[in-house]
């Protein structure tokens, strides 16, 4: 939304919708019914690019993987890693199928950086 604003000559300047044009002379937001001289509108043309990134970012969405904060954190268990038997791991886990079935719990282990699942 922050992107629509910018671009405010497209869209509503009181709830970011975009405007449509009515009238040669008027466009009209279709939700709150603000209306715009068409003048600022007509002719004129916008382009950028939202990639994935700026969508997550709105949305609050993290990749499964990306470094956050959290991941400071993150708890930690007495099991020993697959690959360097190093005998603590942290964890975390994620309903990755239905809610019937149990959850999946995802290992990195803090020496190696090495990840498996279980489960």
């Amino acid at each position: 939304m922050k992107k629509s604003r910018e671009s405010g000559f497209l869209f509503c300047g009181l709830c970011g919708n975009m405007l449509i044009l009515k009238s040669t002379k008027c466009a009209e937001c279709p939700l709150c019914k603000t209306t715009r001289n068409a003048k600022d509108i007509i002719d004129k043309n916008i382009a950028y690019t939202v990639s994935a990134e700026d969508i997550r970012r709105e949305l609050g969405i993290s990749l499964f993987g990306e470094k956050t904060q959290e991941e400071a954190e993150l708890p930690k268990i007495k099991k020993a890693c697959e690959k360097c038997q190093h005998p603590e791991l942290v964890y975390t886990t994620r309903q990755t199928r239905s809610a019937d079935e149990g959850q999946t719990t995802y290992y990195t282990c803090p020496n190696c950086s090495h990840r498996f699942t279980e489960g």
